[in-house]
């Protein structure tokens, strides 16, 4: 194993941050995975994770077992690590910018559109080689305007060239779902089914920029823009919502890592013994097939369904109760589907978040992920 420092905010008179990276394997021995935990500095599942992939990780590369390279980011984001609020974490934001850290990354494809004019032909695996020295050299070009920005290259730099890249997230109350690119859904099946995901979410342009859509989406975009030349979606990027941010166990962390080296094993880089693969527990769910719910007026969260429970359309979730005027609420789904994801919080402001709900039939345009 290597580890690696990164500098991340080295200025003298500031405090100073560094970003840690393991790397196990060979590069260029067969294919490359990228892993990185907690890029939501709060969303501490992720890290726990992490720690016991390192565990295994660290075996496997001492016996030889690792057919590939495999880098692992344990704590992806030192800047909102760092970020506490009166005694609360707060690692979604960048309290400089107010920007997401999982937004914002930079999309290389239109770039690569023009610097690989003329170079494609028909050779896919020249293509691919093409495409992503194209892609890393293009990365490189970025320059970052302030910390979250270096910070965000540093991260995208170790991953837009890998076979599979996993983002490891988790909810504020949620089940275990993931998202990936529309194109890639028959290749998350197999970890869709280690995991037990309740719920895949898809799309080919989800909005926003985000991490696994930057490794992943100009393949597609790519292959659209060459239209008729060998290009195919050849990064598998998955963002892993790891339950709910309470959910810190050593069981699901223990469970949720054997199940990711199980996929890594069965895409052939780790030497392991494979358990059979199941089926996949359920369909893939266009992204804008998502309902979200929001409250229309201060007040009381009040639950009628819980995670996991099917909704009807029109079937009453919950019930906003303003404690002051004595109104209440009654949120109803306009759309049925399986309730995933809600608020941790349980007195809200007009027009925050309340919930999710799993739909199959898509209604929703514009940016899909929430702020």
């Amino acid at each position: 194993m290597q580890v690696v420092k990164h500098p991340i905010a080295v200025d003298e008179n500031v405090a100073t941050a560094y970003l840690t990276s393991l790397h196990y394997g060979s590069p260029g021995a067969g294919k490359k995975v990228y892993i990185q935990a907690a890029v939501h500095a709060d969303e501490v599942p992720a890290m726990l994770v992490a720690h016991f992939l390192r565990q295994e990780l660290e075996r496997l590369d001492g016996e030889g077992r690792i057919k590939g390279e495999v880098i692992l980011v344990p704590a992806a984001n030192p800047l909102g690590l760092s970020q506490v609020i009166h005694g609360a974490p707060f690692g979604r934001y960048h309290l400089s910018t107010g920007i997401n850290f999982n937004r914002l990354y930079k999309h290389v494809a239109d770039d690569l559109k023009k610097s690989l004019e003329g170079k494609l032909g028909s050779d896919v695996d020249a293509n691919v080689a093409l495409i992503r020295e194209e892609a890393r050299r293009h990365v490189g070009l970025w320059e970052p305007k302030d910390d979250a920005e270096t910070l965000k290259k540093t991260l995208l730099s170790m991953a837009i060239d890998a076979d599979i890249v996993l983002d490891l997230h988790c909810d504020n109350e949620a089940l275990m779902h993931m998202y990936t690119g529309t194109p890639l859904v028959e290749s998350v099946e197999p970890l869709m089914a280690l995991l037990g995901a309740r719920v895949l979410l898809v799309a080919k342009a989800s909005g926003g920029e985000a991490f696994d859509e930057a490794c992943s989406r100009l393949w597609w975009d790519l292959a659209d823009h060459f239209e008729g030349t060998a290009i195919p979606p050849s990064c598998i990027a998955v963002t892993v919502e790891l339950r709910g941010e309470n959910d810190v166990r050593y069981d699901y962390a223990r469970q949720d890592a054997g199940a990711l080296l199980q996929y890594l094993g069965h895409a052939g880089v780790l030497d392991i013994p494979l358990a059979p693969l199941l089926d996949a527990p359920c369909r893939a769910t266009p992204l804008n097939a998502v309902e979200p719910l929001s409250a229309p007026h201060a007040g009381v969260l009040v639950f009628h369904k819980k995670l996991g429970d099917l909704v009807e359309a029109g079937e009453p979730v919950a019930d906003i109760v303003n404690p002051v005027s004595g109104q209440v609420s009654t949120l109803c789904a306009e759309h049925a589907g399986l309730l995933f994801a809600s608020t941790a919080h349980r007195h809200l402001l007009r027009g925050m978040h309340v919930c999710k709900i799993a739909g199959t039939e898509s209604f929703r345009t514009g940016d899909l992920l929430s702020s």
